[in-house]
């Protein structure tokens, strides 16, 4: 029914299969203490009741992907707490909320091409591209002397997530961000 991957390739937007019984995954932190081995803290959705649940993986547990009708989508527009989707086949739209999204609403700008999870009919998922160029809007300037510093400063992207980057990325700059990690990649 599906392929395995490995916990610390989950992201927020998969339905994978846990226990027998189908979960979209809503948010994923990965987590490497110093001396124990990391682990994928995940936030998910059963898709049978409804239940949120936190689950922790460890890191080299490998996970049951549900393989489910996939459907490729552009996303158009957000209205609200509304996501707007196109088929770009049958040019038909439909709506899927941040509630059923989960945090993969902080990966989707408009024209994205995605593919949309569909079980019994409905959609329920959002499958990711690994990696998506976001645009900062919000970030410090950077001082001069700082430069030589290592250190990571907040930067908040058009999408509203908030990810650390390196200080010589400024407003308007648009960086490669890792999906499963929301984790900043390169300058781009």
């Amino acid at each position: 029914m599906g392929n395995t991957v490995k916990a610390t390739q989950l992201r927020p937007g998969m339905v994978i299969q846990h226990e027998g019984q189908l979960f979209t995954v809503f948010s994923t932190e990965h987590r490497t203490p110093g001396n124990k081995r990391g682990s994928m803290q995940t936030r998910m959705k059963n898709l049978r009741t409804g239940a949120i649940i936190d689950y922790r993986f460890r890191a080299e547990e490998f996970v049951d992907r549900a393989i489910l009708d996939e459907i490729e989508f552009e996303y158009l527009y957000q209205e609200g707490d509304d996501f707007h989707f196109m088929n770009t086949e049958t040019y038909e739209q439909m709506q899927m909320t941040r509630d059923e999204l989960g945090e993969s609403v902080y990966y989707l700008i408009p024209n994205t091409v995605v593919k949309i999870e569909f079980f019994e009919n409905k959609a329920i998922g959002v499958d990711l591209p690994d990696t998506m160029d976001l645009k900062v809007v919000d970030t410090e300037p950077t001082l001069q002397k700082a430069t030589a510093s290592a250190v990571m400063k907040q930067a908040k992207l058009e999408t509203g997530l908030v990810i650390n980057v390196p200080p010589f990325v400024n407003n308007g700059d648009t960086v490669k961000v890792d999906t499963s990690e929301a984790r900043y990649v390169q300058r781009v």
